[in-house]
């Protein structure tokens, strides 16, 4: 199969229809029309066979994730999904993979009111590659540079359980059999929060996507706000399915570390909690509060009121 008749057979006409699209798949760009009053908000990332997928990962499993890693960097600025682009290197064309692949991109691009606009497809390591293009008013974007001292730090979802899912995969942990699916599900098939990320605009002082564990990107908004943050461990949000199936130490890493979990951490001005328990109620999110941002640069902890000494360090990608 050549690169045309590939790109024409699992990708083009498929998904969704926007109207903002004016030129889509078949030149040499696709052209949108932007929505007045609103700015784009443009994210792009890559997934590597055997970095950050392995190799017999479901295709299908795959093809939506790709597009929820990305969506969730929309979430995070408050954006609206719009329009993507998707770059394909393939050792070799495998129709069935390809066909599971493209299902499971288009099953989340439909559900988020995604249209795929154009691409590349070339032989090579197998790799994916998206460019995820949103909207968002002018002046209502969320940053990670707004938290300010006193303000109140929160998270969306529960946490470490992607994590434990892979650790299921790879064979490094065995869990009770009625906990399997719903822990390797939630490292398959994240949920981006769109809705929660539109909920927090003109709320929230800043906000992250929670993708290489909450360490690490909150350690991402106290740099860019020149803060420090407590957070209270045991404040942290876990499921049933986590602690069932691990110690407190072990939760804690997966929660602080893990990473891949894709719900939104926030901060939130004390004059503002009303307001956020009530948008993010409207918007069917659970949601926790889990500390507060301090004076300093440091990120500390405590449990049980006590302060604890973590060595938990998140993902590096180098």
């Amino acid at each position: 199969m050549k690169e045309f008749q590939l790109i024409e057979q699992f990708f083009t006409n498929r998904g969704q229809k926007r109207r903002d699209v004016t030129l889509g798949i078949g030149d040499d760009c696709a052209l949108v029309q932007p929505c007045e009053g609103k700015v784009i908000a443009i994210s792009c990332d890559t997934l590597v066979e055997g970095v950050h997928f392995f190799a017999d990962m479901p295709a299908k499993a795959l093809g939506y994730k790709s597009l929820a890693a990305n969506l969730s960097d929309l979430a995070a600025m408050g954006a609206e999904p719009a329009w993507m682009t998707l770059a394909l290197s393939l050792p070799d064309v495998d129709e069935k993979w390809l066909e599971q692949f493209s299902l499971g991109l288009f099953e989340a691009a439909e559900y988020y009111g995604v249209a795929l606009i154009g691409g590349d497809t070339t032989r090579g390591p197998k790799c994916i590659n998206i460019t995820i293009h949103g909207q968002v008013p002018e002046k209502k974007a969320l940053k990670r540079s707004g938290a300010n001292i006193g303000d109140w730090v929160f998270v969306t979802g529960t946490l470490g359980d992607s994590a434990l899912g892979l650790d299921i995969l790879t064979g490094d942990k065995q869990v009770a059999e009625e906990d399997k699916a719903y822990l390797i599900n939630r490292h398959y098939y994240p949920t981006p929060r769109v809705l929660a990320g539109h909920a927090l605009r003109g709320l929230a002082s800043s906000a992250i996507d929670l993708s290489d564990g909450l360490s690490s990107d909150l350690g991402h908004i106290l740099k860019a706000s020149d803060v420090g943050a407590v957070i209270e461990l045991d404040s942290l949000p876990l499921s049933e399915q986590l602690t069932n199936n691990v110690d407190q130490q072990q939760a804690l890493a997966y929660a602080l570390t893990g990473g891949e979990d894709y719900e939104l951490l926030f901060t939130v001005p004390e004059s503002q909690r009303g307001a956020i328990a009530t948008a993010l109620l409207h918007a069917g999110v659970k949601f926790a509060r889990i500390g507060q941002i301090c004076a300093g640069d440091k990120l500390k902890f405590t449990l049980n009121g006590e302060p604890f000494k973590s060595e938990f360090k998140g993902f590096k990608h180098f």
